[in-house]
């Protein structure tokens, strides 16, 4: 099937709110004539008015020049009804996330437009190979899943149900690099990539609150922090809202067969049934508006005690830190980069990066009453001076050792934040289930490793895609950090994919 989507291609955007719009704005700045429908009386109008005055803001501001801002406006024209449909080559529905209503357009469509149209839904969870399901023609339907704001967002999925014809995914794909998109192929399954691969970012979060381990701000703290993600996920869920977060993660756990490793948070519920929605409500995890914040004091790191005794254990950005620091005190210290564990270990007691044990466990099966665990530091470089580094005491622990534990933190130049004694800590259980989670997407051909990466760090503004977090860790580490936290809480929420576990097993020695 060979497929022409230039720049001459009438395109039909059907739906004219916040979605519809964008993407109305994208396909003329790259030089389509637009119509824009939308069922409601007026509403494509007052889209194209309410564009109109956006570009002018946009020129006001440098951003565009006034003949690229008129031009625009001049392709773009409001549809009176699906008739005009007539003689477009491409439709890009951007209507209410409904399936039924989808299927019904779609049909109605396929007798309005010309053989070679290509239709493509912005469908954001809803299979492809499903709305396909009926149409006569079902080769030339595809997903094309724009991320909001459109005109800002690079992100676009591709994605390809069962019938779908890969010359119509190639097309899209290559006519999203000309609309300046950066577009990645998709299998049709449930959540595609971006709203799959992200459901742990907030579903770990969602269990330390449940299990009471720290309130949001500090688990924002430390993944903004240590974690280097631009948004904490309590904030990010108020920012989404509540009711939407949590409808599109009962959608994903219902497509994937009530499977508990999507399994809805009853902390989320509660918020839903109290409409405590978020920035919207005007109350979600936080209060809004939200408080001017006073400006952060400049962080001082603690000065290493003269005379004091330490062992540095295995390796990693902690005890780089801490080697470091020591070192220009002059002060002496034992390395054993070969250890077991990573950390540190003092006259009073030990400092263990996470492993996926509690750190009660972990004093309880290695004979040391004062431990401490930290959690991992994914950030560039661990973080700036001062970010948040969450960590947890095992029960036996004395009160000076916790005073001395977050003090060694405080030396390695991180803010300590003291969670309750929870398996993985933050930062390493939310990045280890997110790797784990892309792995299965590939190897289920959803995606590719690449295009997890990108999806990932385009579509929610990841620091890192999965894979590249997983380059930066060790693959052993992470299955061993997964199987702990699927014992400690028996259920199958932390299996291990088969793909990541192929990646831990090391290759057999040459010749």
């Amino acid at each position: 099937m060979k497929i022409d989507l230039g720049p001459g291609t009438p395109v039909l955007v059907v739906g004219a709110g916040i979605m519809g719009a964008g993407i109305a704005q994208v396909a003329a700045q790259a030089g389509h004539t637009v119509r824009l429908f939308d069922a409601r009386d007026g509403a494509a109008a007052a889209a194209c008015a309410k564009l109109e005055l956006a570009l002018e803001g946009l020129v006001a501001k440098g951003k565009i020049g006034a003949d690229e801002a008129k031009a625009t406006v001049a392709r773009i024209r409001p549809a009176g009804r699906l008739d005009d449909a007539a003689g477009v080559g491409l439709v890009v529905e951007a209507i209410i996330e409904n399936a039924d209503a989808k299927r019904a357009l779609f049909r109605e469509l396929e007798s309005k437009v010309d053989e070679r149209c290509v239709l493509a839904s912005n469908t954001s969870s809803i299979s492809v190979t499903a709305l396909a399901n009926g149409l006569k023609a079902p080769g030339r339907f595809v997903g094309m899943h724009f991320f909001n704001p459109v005109p800002l967002m690079k992100l676009v999925e591709v994605v390809s149900g069962l019938e779908t014809d890969p010359a119509v995914a190639q097309a899209i794909f290559e006519l999203s690099q000309r609309w300046g998109k950066t577009p990645v192929h998709a299998r049709s399954t449930p959540g595609f990539i971006v709203n799959r691969i992200a459901r742990p970012y907030y579903a770990e979060t969602l269990a330390l609150l449940l299990e009471r381990a720290a309130e949001p701000a500090v688990l924002d703290a430390c993944l903004r922090g240590s974690g280097g993600f631009r948004m904490g996920p309590c904030e990010l869920m108020d920012l989404i809202g509540h009711d939407t977060n949590f409808a599109v993660t009962e959608s994903v756990f219902a497509a994937n067969f009530f499977d508990k490793r999507f399994v809805p948070s009853l902390v989320q519920r509660e918020m839903v049934d109290g409409g405590l929605l978020g920035r919207k409500s005007g109350r979600g995890f936080f209060s809004y508006p939200a408080p001017a914040a006073s400006p952060p004091a400049a962080f001082e790191p603690e000065p290493v005690p003269a005379g004091a005794i330490v062992a540095l254990h295995g390796g990693g950005v902690a005890v780089q830190r801490w080697a470091a620091r020591l070192g220009e005190a002059g002060v002496a210290f034992e390395s054993d980069p070969a250890s077991r564990w990573n950390g540190l270990q003092t006259a009073s007691g030990q400092l263990r990066l996470t492993d996926g044990r509690t750190a009660t466990q972990v004093a309880a099966e290695e004979g040391v009453r004062d431990l401490a665990l930290f959690d991992l530091a994914t950030a560039r470089n661990g973080g700036a001076p001062g970010v948040s580094l969450a960590f947890s005491m095992s029960a036996g622990a004395s009160d000076a050792w916790r005073s001395e534990a977050g003090a060694w933190l405080r030396m390695a130049g991180w803010t300590p934040q003291e969670i309750g004694d929870a398996a993985g800590l933050v930062v390493a259980r939310t990045v280890a289930m997110l790797v784990n989670e892309a792995c299965d997407a590939v190897l289920q051909g959803v995606c590719t490793p690449e295009g997890a990466d990108l999806a990932m760090k385009l579509g929610v503004n990841y620091p890192q895609g999965p894979f590249e977090f997983l380059a930066g860790w060790d693959a052993a580490a992470v299955v061993a950090l997964l199987d702990r936290l699927d014992a400690h809480y028996r259920g199958e929420r932390y299996r291990v994919s088969p793909e990541l576990r192929r990646r831990a097993w090391p290759a057999p020695p040459a010749g």
